[in-house]
């Protein structure tokens, strides 16, 4: 897929991020739209997965450790046919297979539930030495928020994935600085990320994680990485792709009203159409 379809491709994971959040009512838009990017290229590039066989053995596992962005996960599932895009209108409702984190009994494509701050990184962990005590070919991906690494168990599952050499596990950091009580840097600051991935034996790449070009060239970098796990920190922008709620703290776990929600999809319309 070349870098205009993905581009067209995260616009729509960028609608059903607002689509699903609205019908909510709740949810978390601020992070889903910063990673809609990193999702689009996982889902329609990266990863071996089939929609229609989601267990398959051999495909590559995600894990998504920040799981309260789950409406950007959901959404870019829906677009690459996992399920009906139209049930992103039922997200967080009650009775829905869609809940406010990802479930992976009742959800095709969800390879771990995930919700619980620092705990998603350690399950890629396990996933990625299982395949290596295995023989087995997938590789393990799994997306982190900035914030959520001042979890200390984030750095317990890296000291053991970079001690093991998991060369089959890419682990990315969704960098848009901002977590539910302010910019990273002021309420707790992990900076700087690069050089801490580096000390616990990680391969590192620092990207823009809004540009296909540099999220290309980090997998691909990653997959002919040896020896190493590979972190990836993706410098990105909060809310990305709406207007209003591009770098504002507020939009962390806010839902768009329905004025809101009307001037977000004009807004993506406008980005689609010009693409």
């Amino acid at each position: 897929m070349d870098i205009k379809e993905l581009q067209k491709k995260a616009v729509e994971v960028r609608k059903g991020v607002i689509v699903g959040t609205h019908a909510a009512k709740s949810g978390h838009p601020g992070g889903s739209l910063s990673a809609a990017d990193i999702f689009t290229y996982l889902f329609f590039e990266e990863l071996n997965i089939d929609p229609a066989n989601p267990d398959k053995p051999d495909r590559d596992r995600f894990v998504l450790s920040k799981g309260h962005t789950a409406p950007g996960y959901y959404a870019a599932l829906a677009n690459r046919g996992f399920f009906p895009v139209k049930d992103l209108e039922t997200l967080r409702h009650t009775g829905s297979y869609l809940q406010g984190h990802p479930d992976k009994k009742h959800i095709p494509g969800v390879d771990m539930s995930s919700g619980s701050l620092g705990q998603g990184i350690s399950a890629a962990v396990g996933m990625a030495l299982s395949a290596k005590l295995s023989g087995d070919s997938y590789r393990v991906y799994t997306l982190l928020g900035d914030g959520e690494i001042q979890e200390g168990q984030v750095w317990e599952a890296a000291m053991f994935a970079g001690s093991r050499k998991l060369d089959n596990l890419a682990v990315i950091v969704d960098n848009n600085n901002l977590q539910i009580d302010g910019p990273i840097d002021q309420v707790c600051s992990p900076y700087p990320i690069d050089e801490k991935f580096k000390a616990f034996g990680f391969h590192v790449i620092n990207i823009d994680g809004n540009d296909f070009n540099d999220i290309k060239k980090a997998f691909d970098e990653a997959r002919a990485t040896k020896g190493q796990p590979t972190a990836i920190i993706a410098k990105t922008v909060k809310g990305k792709g709406v207007s209003f709620m591009e770098n504002q703290v507020g939009w962390h776990g806010k839902a768009p009203n329905d004025e809101e929600f009307e001037k977000a999809m004009a807004e993506l319309d406008k980005i689609g159409g010009a693409i």
